[in-house]
């Protein structure tokens, strides 16, 4: 399994509009895509136009191929894009150890 971290920025006062986007492109679309295992979506109490999206694939490649050579990922950064501050920040990771 691979977790891709994604950490995002929002237009200020954007949050409620943003909740609903998130999820609705999460269920209406990335919850469809090749590998995808679940997902969470965390919002920062201290910077409320910080996100940290977090979403399980089985592999690497479901996600930088399957997922974003598709033409969902357009749909996807349709739905979520224009509330962006900033070009999110991705990256992937292993598991090293779990309790």
């Amino acid at each position: 399994m691979i977790l891709e971290l994604a950490d995002l920025r929002i237009q200020p006062g954007k949050q409620a509009e943003f909740d609903a986007a998130i999820q609705q492109g999460v269920r209406d679309v990335i919850s469809k895509a090749k590998g995808f295992l679940g997902f969470q979506v965390q919002k920062c109490i201290e910077t409320p136009e910080r996100y940290v999206l977090m979403i399980r694939w089985e592999t690497l490649e479901n996600h930088t191929v399957d997922f974003r050579q598709s033409e969902a990922f357009a749909t996807w950064r349709g739905i979520v894009g224009p509330f962006f501050a900033q070009p999110p920040q991705v990256e992937h990771f292993q598991l090293l150890a779990d309790a």
